[in-house]
């Protein structure tokens, strides 16, 4: 079949020279499709089921939320696992299905079973919601809300977040949720004297009433006048405490109405909180939480979430900026050039590797422009089967492996060509058939070892390919993506490669060998002679590196993966679990400075507990500090030279321990959020 494959090649030449063209325009359009990100996502297929019940204790939350929503959900098919956590105000119930079950279909049937559950909420807990379509590494960009003229209450800004930001926000294609953290939740607070309650001869259950009924409108029918006709509404809609106040609680015998205001305090006042978050050691600020799409493509939707940010400032009010403060596009930017550069400075060895030792530029080139076209191949199975580009799937390639199989034919082909040259002359010129012929024939006839070395490669990937979980998740797209371009490779060698010899190669003229090969020729024959006659020796030798090597291998440490370096460190704080919020936001405050004192820290943001509806649900005593650091360029020298990193962790740290009340573990963004996953 292959045979057949490089026959029909050197005869239909112009076709294979197009579908070449397509392979090339389909590449670069799949390239400009590719999900970029820094490391792949290891998040298994799952839904959460979030149920606010501010309330209710803990143990409460378990009782009477957690566990009939975790029966409800036990009977659903492809169910893998099922697990909870209950704290003060919130049940966040995990349902992880196989990973071969669609996200919306898994979705869909939690909803249906969570209406069967929805009458039996006790008072007090409102309705179950799914969570965000995203995964644990959908947290893509965080920013902060300021004031810069300082007329703004923490209160206020937390309503432009809310009202303004979040919801322009909200419309941006990819984007899955944005949660606001810090300031405080506007609410009206309805503060009723139990005195003026027993005076008026009412009940608390009145005034709940009334409060409850003050904000709505009422439809009537219609007056026609002559040819018009106008509708007739009663408009009872709350815009502010007068309104509130004004509202009837309840009319006296003789007609006159007792107003909510007559037995009730209303004022402005916020919703209970269950997080902080703080910037600099300088106190509360409001910030935001973008999430993206599960499998959607995070530098893409960065860039889309920054122009909407710049055309959201243009209707704040006054003063009111949003500042970023931490951006994935920056890491994922740097990721990826840091594997285009090293895919380029492989490619570009390998070719002039190729070019040396070939000693024929023609040749050279036409397996050099296989590396390229490999890649378009590759480009384009990952975007159909769903892959992303990182550093684990595009770093994975090497193109040394990629080029094999075409190189071990064109060296055949220009042995033919030396061999045809030496016995009819360097003169005689071989006619367009003739050529055609010789490449069949050196094809074919290393054919068989250029497909099993490609074969053998790919079997050693199969049992990658093979793992489950977080392992698979995380080295499968490596497996994948060398595959891809090795069987890319192949197709080429059979195809393009062919193709390209029969057109391009020198018909006449001697072949030239490389002065390099000729030096290595005339030493390996006396070494392969000398070790021939010494063959007990050599396996003995081979034998003892081999029980060197295991032994080696043993006293070896394992991790699962390398740490990647994101430029930026995230802290975990923990404290004791009876803090309070204010006191628990007064330590981080406290370590802000502390940690903000170094000239390397551009800024630093706390986030403490958790928003109000949140899929990472800490308590209080738990708070993730982001410690954005500047460009290492700019890092002032310490006694003549500057830090390293790890330096820097080492006396952040130091200076950690001097802070009471608190534990503090030195991690990095995208690193924490595995961690937790893992």
């Amino acid at each position: 079949m292959f045979n057949a494959i490089i026959a029909f090649s050197l005869r239909q030449r112009l076709l294979v020279g197009l579908f070449t063209l397509a392979l090339l325009a389909g590449g670069v359009f799949a390239l400009s499709r590719l999900p970029i990100d820094a490391v792949p996502d290891i998040t298994n297929n799952q839904v959460q089921v979030l149920t606010q019940a501010p309330a209710l204790s803990p143990l409460e939350v378990e009782q009477f939320v957690t566990f009939p929503i975790e029966l409800a959900l036990k009977s659903l098919p492809d169910l893998v696992e099922l697990r909870s956590l209950s704290k003060p105000g919130i049940s966040v119930v995990t349902v992880v299905f196989k990973d071969q079950v669609d996200t919306y279909f898994a979705r869909q049937q939690v909803l249906e079973k969570l209406r069967e559950v929805e009458q039996d909420m006790p008072p007090g807990a409102e309705r179950p919601e799914l969570g965000p379509v995203s995964t644990g590494l959908g947290e893509i960009f965080r920013y902060v809300v300021r004031d810069t003229t300082g007329r703004l209450s923490p209160m206020d800004l937390r309503t432009v977040q809310d009202w303004i930001v979040r919801r322009q926000l909200l419309g941006v294609p990819g984007l899955a949720e944005v949660n606001s953290l810090g300031g405080f939740v506007k609410q009206y607070h309805v503060l009723v004297d139990p005195a003026k309650l027993q005076a008026y001869d009412l009940t608390l259950r009145d005034v709940f009433e009334a409060a409850s009924k003050a904000g709505g409108n009422a439809g009537g029918a219609s007056i026609e006048t002559g040819p018009e006709q106008f509708s007739v509404r009663s408009v009872g809609l709350v815009t502010s405490l007068a309104d509130l106040r004004n509202t009837v609680v309840r009319a006296t015998e003789i007609g006159t109405p007792v107003l909510l205001g007559d037995v009730a305090t209303v004022e402005i006042g916020s919703a209970i909180r269950f997080g902080s978050a703080s910037q600099d050691g300088r106190g509360e600020v409001v910030t935001g939480i973008t999430m993206q799409l599960k499998d959607a493509n995070a530098r893409v939707i960065v860039s889309a979430v920054k122009a909407r940010i710049a055309e959201i400032e243009r209707s704040l009010p006054p003063g009111v900026v949003i500042e970023p403060y931490y951006d994935r596009e920056e890491l994922v930017d740097r990721t990826i050039a840091t594997v285009a550069r090293n895919l380029a400075e492989g490619a570009l060895l390998v070719i002039a590797v190729l070019i040396l030792l070939l000693a024929n530029l023609r040749a050279g080139l036409i397996l050099a422009s296989v590396i390229p076209l490999a890649m378009c191949f590759t480009a384009i199975l990952m975007v159909l089967t769903g892959q992303s580009g990182n550093l684990m799937s595009l770093g994975a390639l090497d193109f040394g492996l990629v080029v094999d199989g075409s190189l071990i034919i064109v060296e055949n082909v220009l042995r033919l060509i030396e061999r045809r040259n030496h016995a009819l002359g360097d003169g005689a010129e071989l006619d367009d058939r003739g050529m055609k012929r010789l490449v069949y024939h050196g094809a074919g006839e290393v054919l068989q070892a250029a497909k099993f070395g490609v074969f053998i490669i790919i079997l050693v990937y199969l049992p990658i390919m093979t793992l489950q979980g977080v392992e698979g998740k995380f080295f499968r797209p490596m497996a994948l993506t060398v595959s891809f371009a090795l069987v890319g490779a192949l197709v080429l060698s059979l195809t393009y490669v062919p193709m390209m010899l029969s057109l391009f190669l020198k018909k006449k003229g001697a072949i030239k060998h490389s002065p390099i090969i000729m030096v290595l020729h005339r030493l390996y024959r006396p070494a392969l002679r000398s070790v021939l006659k010494a063959r007990r020796l050599v396996l003995g030798a081979t034998l003892g590196l081999f029980l060197l090597s295991v032994f080696a291998f043993t006293r070896l440490g394992g991790e699962f993966i390398p740490r990647l370096d994101e430029g930026d460190l995230s802290l975990s704080v923990i404290r004791l679990p009876s803090v309070s919020l204010a006191e628990s936001q007064k330590i981080s405050t406290t370590l802000e400075q502390a940690i903000k004192a170094f000239p390397e820290v551009k800024t630093i943001v706390s986030h403490t507990g958790r928003a109000e509806i949140s899929t990472d649900p800490m308590g209080v005593e738990v708070a993730d500090m982001f410690v954005i650091l500047k460009d290492p360029e700019d890092w002032p020298e310490v006694n003549g030279r500057r830090r390293t990193k790890a330096e820097l962790i080492a006396a952040m740290a130091e200076t950690a321990e001097q802070v009471p009340g608190a534990g503090v573990q030195f991690l990095q963004p995208i690193e924490m959020r595995m961690n937790e996953l893992i």
